[in-house]
């Protein structure tokens, strides 16, 4: 039941030192391909950095300073950048007269069926939205008109499963009425 699968996945910080097999990573994207979008449009793109030396790189420029309280993530083995790619004229068209950013929920999409799919492997992972979007592009060239939407640090876990506190579904949602 996916249920189940969506009680097992959470954010991880702290991982084991041991490398993922880029099979399983190649699982992950095809899940995160697979996402619905609205028009089609698909826009996003997944970077995967797996090289230990970029890695560290990339360690020492984004998550110090401000950044610091995400240093954490230094101890995941991958990290998987995600990009925002340009929508479809007619996503930004309609998102414009909406006011809602498709585009952002079209990569939110893709990104969770990335980590569902990383849990059901046993691979923990967690969503990073802090960190030095600069430097990030410059080590690891990303044009500067992109957006990076998040990081996603991914590895095994070193720590079990934790149980979830979540307001209850009566201060949560309703039926019929607000």
């Amino acid at each position: 039941m996916i249920l189940d699968l969506i009680r097992k996945r959470q954010s991880v910080r702290n991982y084991l030192p041991k490398a993922i097999p880029r099979d399983e990573i190649e699982i992950c994207l095809e899940s995160a391909r697979l996402a619905p979008s609205a028009c089609n449009s698909q826009p996003w793109r997944f970077i995967v950095i797996d090289d230990p030396k970029i890695k560290s790189k990339l360690c020492d420029s984004i998550f110090n300073g401000p950044y610091s309280i995400n240093s954490f993530a230094r101890s995941a083995p991958v990290f998987i950048v995600v990009v925002s790619e340009k929508a479809s004229f007619l996503t930004r068209l309609g998102g414009n007269i909406r006011g809602t950013a498709y585009y952002l929920m079209d990569v939110a999409i893709a990104a969770e069926h990335f980590v569902l799919q990383a849990a059901e492997l046993g691979i923990g992972t967690c969503w990073i939205g802090w960190f030095n979007e600069s430097e990030t592009k410059k080590i690891i060239g990303i044009p500067k008109d992109k957006k990076l939407d998040c990081i996603i640090a991914m590895g095994y876990s070193q720590d079990p499963i934790r149980e979830k506190i979540r307001r209850s579904l009566g201060e949560i949602s309703s039926y019929n009425k607000y």
